[in-house]
């Protein structure tokens, strides 16, 4: 093999690599960024059952009388 073709496949791994690279780390910011979005989803949810949890004991209480 010449010159030329040794320095394209080095260069085309070369590229792989980093193409692969930039993949995984944009993908795991985008997965950090949804894990945060999902915490929030989570508590606004915690809110609502706590919420329907009281009214649910309001109108129990009002049925009970």
């Amino acid at each position: 093999m010449d010159g030329a073709t040794l320095l394209t496949a080095a260069g085309t791994v070369i590229t792989i690599v980093g193409s692969n690279i930039a993949l995984i780390g944009w993908l795991r910011s985008d997965m950090k960024a949804f894990e945060t979005k999902v915490d929030g989803w989570r508590a606004d949810i915690d809110k609502e059952m706590k919420d329907f949890h009281g009214k649910l004991c309001a109108i129990d209480e009002r049925t009970k009388k």
